[in-house]
């Protein structure tokens, strides 16, 4: 998470200058070389610096810039959007493989499955993707160096860029005491991803009139204060029913609803609240917010979970939702 937020932004300035081509090419190397580290590594020293080399191949900004230069200014929008929804579907697959292929494989042969998928992308992006004749530099969709204290002024994008950390801060963090809890209410860590199917796919449905009510009424406010209210109930019963397997799942489905809510309503508001030649530098300033809260998430979930136990870790969570909904209360509608 730290090094995906520092190198997000240089590497898609970078692409400006050599090609968006050269830029991925290197950052998919360089994932794969951290996968290879991390599968090879005995020793937990050894994970942590193949993540952190998985990380540095920071090249979001990179694509997205490629994306733009290979579409028309009116598909742009469309074409970002499916991005962003195949981003939020691999999210979900990765969660439901994740334990079959932990359980197949061991953690190893999910970080050797990883170095293949890198080398399949740099495969995909050499034959198949078009290369740009020209690139140019599209405010709408890439980061601007000159736009930053335009996007930093702006307190409401400021709100949104806390709500995208906190949201991950959580999420992070989250995932250090669920599949324990699972597990202590007997469920097989192999077969936690037949629990999160039902899970996703409830939490998906569920969200759908909500996305309605926020676009087509002009409810956008109340259902972002909304999802993160549910987002602080929702951590509070996880920490309650840790002993009730039908309760923890409950918990588990509202907590997801407001989740994938707020995933999708996010982006949406920051390309909405940012001016236009500005809009691909808040949308730089928020991805890194992103990453920078998953970082948190696992630096302070864990040391919480270390010195008082894994309820604990969702009290805090509820702590930091609490926060992020006082913050988010004084976003103009």
């Amino acid at each position: 998470g730290l090094t995906q937020a520092m190198l997000q932004v240089p590497f898609g300035l970078l692409s400006d200058r050599i090609g968006r081509k050269p830029v991925i090419f290197g950052g998919l190397l360089l994932f794969a070389l951290g996968s290879l580290i991390a599968a090879l590594g005995t020793d937990i020293w050894v994970v942590i610096i193949g993540r952190a080399i998985q990380g540095a191949g920071a090249i979001s900004a990179a694509v997205m810039a490629l994306a733009a230069d290979l579409t028309r200014e009116e598909q742009r929008t469309k074409a970002m959007a499916t991005i962003g929804m195949t981003i939020g579907v691999s999210f979900m697959l990765a969660m439901l493989a994740g334990p079959a292929l932990g359980e197949l494989f061991g953690v190893s042969g999910i970080f050797w499955l990883t170095t293949v998928m890198a080398l399949l992308g740099i495969a995909l992006v050499a034959l198949v993707v078009p290369t740009p004749t020209r690139s140019f530099v599209h405010r709408d969709a890439e980061t601007v160096p000159a736009m930053f204290r335009r996007v930093i002024r702006n307190v409401d994008l400021l709100r949104l860029d806390f709500g995208i950390f906190t949201l991950h801060l959580i999420l992070t963090a989250l995932f250090l005491a669920v599949p324990l809890v699972l597990r202590d209410l007997g469920l097989a860590p192999a077969q936690h991803g037949l629990l999160y199917l039902p899970v996703m796919l409830t939490s998906l449905a569920v969200m759908v009139p909500f996305i309605i009510l926020a676009e087509r009424r002009g409810m956008a406010k109340q259902v972002l204060l909304g999802a993160i209210f549910s987002m602080v109930i929702a951590q509070l019963a996880l920490g309650y029913t840790i002993s009730s397997f039908w309760g923890f799942v409950a918990a588990l489905v509202l907590f997801f609803s407001a989740i994938n809510l707020l995933e999708a309503m996010l982006p949406s508001l920051v390309s909405k609240v940012a001016p236009v030649e500005a809009k691909g530098t808040a949308m730089g300033v928020y991805s890194s917010s992103q990453f920078v809260g998953a970082f948190s998430g696992g630096l302070i979930g864990g040391w919480v979970h270390q010195q008082f136990g894994f309820a604990a870790v969702f009290a805090a969570g509820a702590a930091a939702a609490t926060v992020w909904l006082l913050v988010a209360s004084g976003m103009r509608k």
